[in-house]
């Protein structure tokens, strides 16, 4: 079968078109593929209303059109740490969104572990929220992963900083954080006191609250999420393991008090490391449309083996595991998206269909910006990624402009 891509020039303005292999709900369809404006359009309308024609053609050698990843929990990479302050952090963040094109990535979260205040004073207001482009990835908006988080649970977060809620208010985020502008993100303990009325809070403004680095029961996981919790940060990592008469935060996955029409999310590191491949089988045959693909990746990603940054502490490189200094105690990933995605299919087992919505479509579900991200409906951003049949990225578009292509 071979697969035709056509970026063209209409009567009424820049479009284009492509015969492609898509999948749309978990059904390939062989079929057109209509972009202007950085938009997907239907095609009907453009036929008969504006009687419009596609101008341009390029063929993809056989190449599956799938939605640009999305990745939620990363950390930095390419010798950039998101959560190190520096005079120009915006330029740190503009440099992994640019190399992360290589993995198909069109739009992140970057992410902040533990630190001091005076960090995220610093940090949150240098980075806005923007679109990605030929400069690199989309911003979402930062992802906060701490410092309202278990001691005993900790994982890589530095204890010194970890915080709890004096008093469930507003005033416990603003202290910490400084404001939550650009926040589209926050991963808390459930089981601290007051937690529940912040997970109602950041919910009713719009931020995504997720469950980890926590000793938390099933029962408190479960009144989180119905107060709007509605993720699950790198299950089965830095937090309760699994036993039968209290599986904690892992029993959210089958649990029967999630509210009606909501679906819990949770992320996998799925770089063979983190977690064994029957965990991550059992996890996606007990839910797979929950399941989020996140690198977790670290200053280290795409660099040599050796020491860097992660926030205030030192992270080892030894081959692919990422270490504290001194430690065993894993910190982050190395891996890219594109490998998270090829090792799901092969360790799980799942169709291609599957593989590529973890990365994708779920994301943006769990956002809230799945009409516009993540998928190929009428109307949605051209965010694109052509791979080949073992799921390796060949080519990235953003709103339907190339901005990454392997060389052959």
């Amino acid at each position: 079968m071979s697969f035709f891509y056509y970026w063209d020039f209409m009567s009424r303005g820049p479009g284009s078109s492509c015969i492609v292999s898509l999948f749309l709900g978990r059904f390939w369809f062989w079929e057109d593929l209509w972009v202007r404006d950085g938009k997907i359009l239907d095609p009907e309308k453009l036929f008969f209303d504006e009687q419009g024609f596609a101008d341009r053609r390029v063929d993809c050698g056989g190449s599956i059109v799938a939605p640009g990843f999305i990745d939620v929990q990363i950390n930095g990479g390419y010798g950039v740490d998101f959560s190190q302050p520096t005079e120009d952090v915006a330029a740190g963040v503009s440099l992994v969104a640019k190399k992360v094109l290589e993995h198909g990535v069109t739009s992140f979260c970057p992410t902040l572990v533990t630190s001091p205040p005076a960090v995220y004073h610093q940090v949150l207001p240098q980075v806005q929220v923007h679109d990605g482009g030929p400069d690199g990835a989309g911003v979402l908006g930062f992802h906060l992963e701490g410092p309202f988080i278990s001691p005993e649970k900790k994982g890589a977060h530095p204890e010194r900083y970890l915080r709890t809620f004096r008093s469930g208010g507003m005033e416990d985020l603003t202290e910490v954080y400084g404001g939550l502008d650009g926040v589209a993100m926050v991963t808390l303990a459930p089981e601290l006191p007051h937690s529940q009325s912040v997970v109602r809070m950041l919910c009713q403004k719009g931020i995504a609250v997720s469950l980890g680095h926590s000793v938390a029961n099933l029962s408190q996981a479960e009144d989180a999420v119905q107060h709007g919790a509605s993720f699950i940060t790198h299950l089965f990592n830095a937090m309760l393991p699994f036993h039968h008469r209290d599986p904690g935060i892992v029993g959210l996955l089958t649990s029967d008090r999630i509210p009606a029409g909501r679906t819990v999310f949770y992320g996998m590191i799925a770089d063979g490391i983190h977690t064994n491949p029957a965990a991550l089988r059992i996890a996606h045959r007990a839910h797979p449309a929950g399941l989020v693909l996140v690198t977790d990746a670290i200053a280290a990603m795409g660099l040599h083996p050796g020491r860097h940054p992660l926030g205030q502490q030192v992270i080892e490189i030894q081959g692919l595991h990422a270490y504290v200094s001194g430690t065993k105690t894993l910190s982050g990933s190395i891996a890219t998206m594109d490998m998270c995605v090829r090792h799901l299919k092969q360790a799980s087992g799942c169709s291609v269909e599957e593989a590529l919505e973890a990365a994708s479509l779920h994301p943006a579900q769990l956002l809230g910006i799945s009409q516009k991200k993540g998928n190929l409906d009428y109307g949605a951003d051209a965010d694109l990624v052509l791979v080949d049949d073992a799921l390796r990225v060949r080519t990235t578009y953003i709103s339907g402009e190339e901005v990454w292509r392997r060389d052959a």
